[in-house]
């Protein structure tokens, strides 16, 4: 469309550029294209490097947390389990009938207890400590809890 004042269009070309498959014209010259042929070889080696380093470190990162985890669900239960042997101990009179030894099952881990007294040499006092054994995938912890009881 021409309008008065302006300059009138030119006409196209009477002879088409030639496009290869490759490229196509821009400003009278033939422009190729990048090939996108994938990934160099070196470039999947450096991949598999690593992921072969971040694997590995990712699954122990995983692993310790999962440790971790269990372990303090594991220690709070020993925690409340040596809490009620304490309390059972000092009502029944102080200890003189209750047992030293015993296991509490928590859902499906195992809890073993033991009371171990001796003197306290002030105000003639005993040391109580009730000690808890549990085990976090396949290792053995223990939890201590102590407290002074007088005669």
């Amino acid at each position: 469309m021409y309008f008065p004042g302006h300059p009138r269009p030119e006409a196209p070309a009477a002879h088409a550029h030639r496009v290869s498959p490759a490229g196509f014209v821009a400003g009278g010259r033939t422009v190729r294209r990048a090939r996108t042929a994938g990934f160099t070889l070196a470039e999947v080696l450096a991949a598999l490097a690593l992921l072969g380093i971040v694997i590995p470190v990712a699954l122990e990162a995983l692993r310790v947390a999962s440790l971790a985890g269990q372990l303090g669900q594991r220690k709070t239960v020993a925690a409340r389990v040596a809490g009620n042997v304490l309390n059972e101990w000092r009502a029944a009179s102080q200890g003189l009938a209750a047992p030293t030894r015993g296991t509490v099952l928590e859902g499906e881990s195992e809890y073993r207890w033991s009371v171990r007294t001796e003197w306290w040499p002030i105000d003639s006092m005993r040391l109580v400590t009730v000690v808890v054994d549990y085990t976090v995938q396949g290792r053995e912890y223990d939890l201590r809890v102590s407290t002074l009881a007088g005669l």
